[in-house]
């Protein structure tokens, strides 16, 4: 039985399959792709590294794919990998040590992997992405797209980091419509499916489309389960869909009705606080009492609870720079000047530590 797999499905990815098993190819005993219909060099350069190829008819079900692949590994352990996707860091957990050939319990958990996204502007702040990308035997996916191995079954946090560059306005130009198409045929078989509206509103936030993002998440919202595991990414992205479409009083009630279930997710006080500023903006009379103090104690209670970086979906500095340097500025405008300062001071000490993690 082989230790370690690269397990991949593809369609015309010759622009960036070789970067992807150039960066794991030492890594693993056994490279399988599962190619959907190429009509590209995709499947020579699959072949010209060694990998093993095999030809599977596309039914407009990415877990269908995903399991025919799996199905033609043998292998105690599965590294999962798209095309855009290339490993950057983290080698050593996919060693032997780390992932052996015999695991010692009967149910590993699945291995999560950050996702960064190339094309990023350097001051923009990095959002943190976890996914189950290594698989132990047997694990298989659900779900026609976006889908997901096993929901229920433990995960843990691998130091492993992938670059991706599926987001560039390019490769979002190539794929606009193909992940809307299947998630409405989803949508439309189980309406009340909270993941399947969280993922559409993600697609449509992807391409800037905000109030039909807003719409989805709101959808979301009504279904997903209180417990689950995506439910405080979609009150996160409500709270700022709702905001940017200026459906500022359903996000103020959003806000109200969630207050007492994040106290541990600065990202929650960050979305808070930006909401209760621009609130206050449009309505200056009652500003000064009652909702600059929610916008100070929402960037206050940020810092109080600290970056949270196991969080997904987390933003880098919501619970230490960005918020402090908001802070600054808070006080800068109302004229408090030495409030300003420390929290200039304590932005700049931050972001460095942050850079330096």
């Amino acid at each position: 039985m082989t230790r370690l797999a690269l397990v991949m499905i593809v369609k015309n990815e010759a622009r960036c399959l070789g970067r992807c098993l150039e960066s794991v190819k030492r890594y693993v005993d056994r490279m399988i792709v599962l190619d959907t219909g190429s009509t590209d060099n995709t499947v020579e350069i699959a072949k010209s590294f060694g990998a093993e190829v095999y030809h599977y008819e596309w039914q407009n079900d990415f877990a269908a794919a995903r399991n025919a692949a799996l199905e033609k590994s043998d292998a105690a352990w599965n590294l999962v990998l798209d095309a855009d996707e290339w490993l950057v860091s983290g080698f050593e957990a996919l060693s032997e040590a780390n992932l052996p050939l015999h695991p010692s319990v009967a149910s590993p958990p699945l291995g999560c992997v950050r996702v960064t996204n190339a094309g990023r502007n350097a001051d923009e702040p990095d959002r943190r992405n976890y996914l189950a990308r290594v698989l132990p035997r047997g694990v298989r996916y659900e779900g026609r797209v976006h889908e997901q191995p096993e929901i229920g079954r433990s995960r843990v946090h691998l130091p492993i980091l992938l670059g991706h560059d599926g987001y560039t306005p390019e490769q979002l130009g190539r794929k606009k419509g193909r992940n809307e198409y299947i998630l409405r045929a989803e949508l439309e078989a189980n309406p009340e499916n909270g993941f399947m509206w969280y993922q559409l509103g993600r697609e449509h936030l992807a391409y800037e489309e905000f109030a039909e993002a807003a719409d989805c998440m709101m959808c979301a919202y009504r279904f997903v389960e209180a417990q689950s595991y995506e439910r405080q990414e979609v009150v996160i992205y409500a709270l700022v869909l709702l905001r940017l479409v200026g459906r500022h009083e359903e996000a103020l009630a959003l806000a109200d009705a969630e207050q007492d279930n994040w106290e541990d997710v600065p990202d929650f006080f960050f979305a808070v606080a930006e909401l209760y500023l621009e609130w206050a903006s449009l309505n200056p009379e009652i500003a000064q009492d009652l909702l600059l103090p929610v916008v100070e104690g929402a960037w206050l209670k940020c810092i109080e609870i600290g970056e949270q970086p196991h969080l997904n979906c987390s933003v880098e500095g919501s619970g230490s720079y960005r918020a402090a340097y908001n802070l600054s500025n808070f006080y800068k405008i109302l004229g408090y000047p030495e409030q300003a300062d420390k929290y200039q001071h304590l932005g700049n000490q931050m972001r460095v530590a942050a850079m330096a993690a």
